[in-house]
This record gives structure tokens, sequence and C-alpha cells, in this order.
């Protein structure tokens, strides 16, 4: 199956402001989780296999670190005409069927996908209190079809550094998933160059 890598980000990048609505119409913006020493934005699919694969790791290791003090929120920008699994209503049913604990948005526009930098699906992006990029590599080394357990290992390994006062380290494997559905004539600049040098 395809796969794309996740974008290289400079890490110390702030993190963007949004303001996308839940499956009730809930709005949230970037503000409303300050009071977290730790905030984790990742961009995921209802039906991407990559995602598929590590959903209800991804709900547990949400709901272990939300008592050490990190807010997750999960985001889909996927093109919902096209791809109807990936609609507003698609969007609440996984909250209910996997148990996600954390606030899962629509970005329909797109726009907050394109100011973070975001390529694929899964793609995580980790911020501390500073709300500055400490992390932006993958959950873990298991991939559709490898064989090798969904464990997060990656991504709580820089949790764990960065909610001890460290900064998870420097080397970091890029996610890799499927590529973000764009919306027709929305693709971003680094998808246009990546198809001219293809």
């Amino acid at each position: 199956m395809p796969r794309t890598e996740s974008n290289p980000i400079e890490l110390g990048t702030k993190a963007a402001d949004f303001l996308l609505p839940d499956a009730q119409g809930v709005l949230y913006r970037l503000a409303d989780f300050d009071a977290k020493p730790a905030l984790l934005v990742a961009f995921i699919s209802n039906r991407c296999p990559f995602v598929v694969l590590i959903r209800e790791q991804l709900a547990a290791f949400a709901r272990d670190y939300a008592a050490k003090g990190l807010q997750v929120v999960a985001i889909n920008a996927n093109d919902h005409e096209a791809h109807p699994e990936e609609t507003l209503a698609r969007i609440g049913e996984e909250v209910e069927k996997f148990g996600y604990s954390f606030p899962y948005l629509k970005d329909a526009s797109q726009q907050t996908a394109k100011a973070y930098g975001a390529a694929c699906t899964p793609d995580f992006f980790l911020f501390g209190a500073d709300r500055r990029l400490a992390y932006h590599g993958q959950f873990d080394d298991a991939r559709p079809g490898n064989g090798k357990p969904v464990t997060g290992a990656d991504l709580r390994a820089a949790v764990d550094t960065m909610l001890e006062g460290g900064r998870p380290a420097a080397e970091q494997v890029p996610s890799i998933g499927c590529n973000i559905k764009w919306n027709a004539g929305n693709e971003p600049v680094w998808v246009s160059s990546a198809a001219r040098a293809a």
C-alpha cells in the first residue's frame, strides 16, 4: 500500500491555533488546553490502515497519560466528500466505538492540517507547556503486515521524558501512514513539489 512519511518540521515550532468542531458541534481551540503541561495533536483517519492498526492502543495511551497531564486532541482533515468514511458523523461513531476520551475534531477546510504541516495519518505533534514542538515522530514501529506489536513505545518515551522535565531526543523516526486526502485543488505546496519530483 502507498506510504507517506511525516514532513520534517523543526523542533521548537510553535503550535498553530485552531477552531474546530467535534461531532456534537462543540468548538475547540488551542487555548482551551492551556492548563495542560503537554499537548499531543494527532492527525488521524477513520479508514487508513495505519490508523486502524493503532487506534485501540492510541485510545489506551490517551487514557494512561491523561492523569499525568497530557492532553490529546485528534484531528481529521481528510476530504469527506470523496471519502464519506471521514465525515463528522463518522468521527462521532469512531469516538463511541473505540472509547476515545479526547476531542476528535474535523478540519473540513484543511487549514489546520496545512498550518501544522501534517502530511499523513497518523501524524503526531507533541508540544510542551510552552507549546513548542518537542516530538514529531512515530507512535512505534508497528506497521500493517509487519507483525510487530502495537505499543506506542516511541511516543510514550517522548511524553515520559517531557513530563519529567526533559526534551525528547532530536533524532526521531518519522511517522508513516496514508497521505492526507486533500480536497481537490487544495493540495499544499509540499504535495505539489513531491508530485513534480516523482
